[in-house]
């Protein structure tokens, strides 16, 4: 790893920085990536070898974007968040080589603490929400909702998991504890939360 001028962030030689980014201290982008203009990567981020982002894409601090990944314009990806080897994102829902369709780019938010497994897909236009799980080979076309557990093509909704990643086990049907960090868990109409301390 090469560290660069006076930014506090570091990035291998063969990696390709474009003008205009923004790149946060502590960071490590490795072997044949590239940042395109206008993109900001928050602090403390790992980005992975051949990883594409960009251009104009926020990344927020914490992210670690595993090999293989392209981060497209339109994809926005708050803290924590976990981009296993190859998942794909995309921001045209009906893409055509011969029709431009640049003005048709869907946004997809990718909420804090959020997992996507290895080699699954996000259609563009959707939220994945804050710590949630996207198994591996998933194909996600529409909303997970906060802490939910995701697997299938399409993907359909498994279970909730805690911030830890440890999937919970309601087994009274409201109340469950993690058995990794023994955070408590309520669920409710609309989803889970966690119990406030007493």
């Amino acid at each position: 790893m090469i560290p660069t001028d006076k930014t506090g962030y570091t990035a291998h030689a063969s990696a390709c920085i474009d003008p205009e980014t923004t790149i946060g201290a502590g960071t490590r982008i490795w072997h044949f990536s590239h940042v395109l203009s206008g993109s900001v990567i928050g602090k403390n981020c790992v980005i992975g070898q051949n990883v594409m982002i960009g251009p104009q894409v926020a990344i927020g601090d914490g992210c670690k974007i595993q090999n293989n990944v392209s981060v497209y314009k339109g994809v926005t990806l708050e803290e924590g968040v976990f981009c296993g080897p190859s998942c794909v994102f995309t921001n045209v829902y009906t893409p055509r080589a011969f029709v431009e369709r640049k003005n048709e780019f869907l946004p997809t938010l990718v909420k804090k603490g959020a997992t996507i497994g290895a080699n699954a897909t996000i259609v563009c236009g959707v939220t994945l929400g804050r710590f949630c799980m996207v198994g591996a080979g998933a194909v996600v076309k529409k909303d997970v909702p906060d802490h939910a557990i995701v697997a299938g093509v399409p993907a359909v909704f498994k279970g909730y998991a805690c911030e830890c990643g440890k999937t919970l086990d309601f087994k009274d049907g409201k109340r469950a504890v993690c058995d990794g960090c023994s955070k408590t868990y309520l669920k409710n109409k609309t989803g889970i939360q966690l119990e406030e301390s007493r």
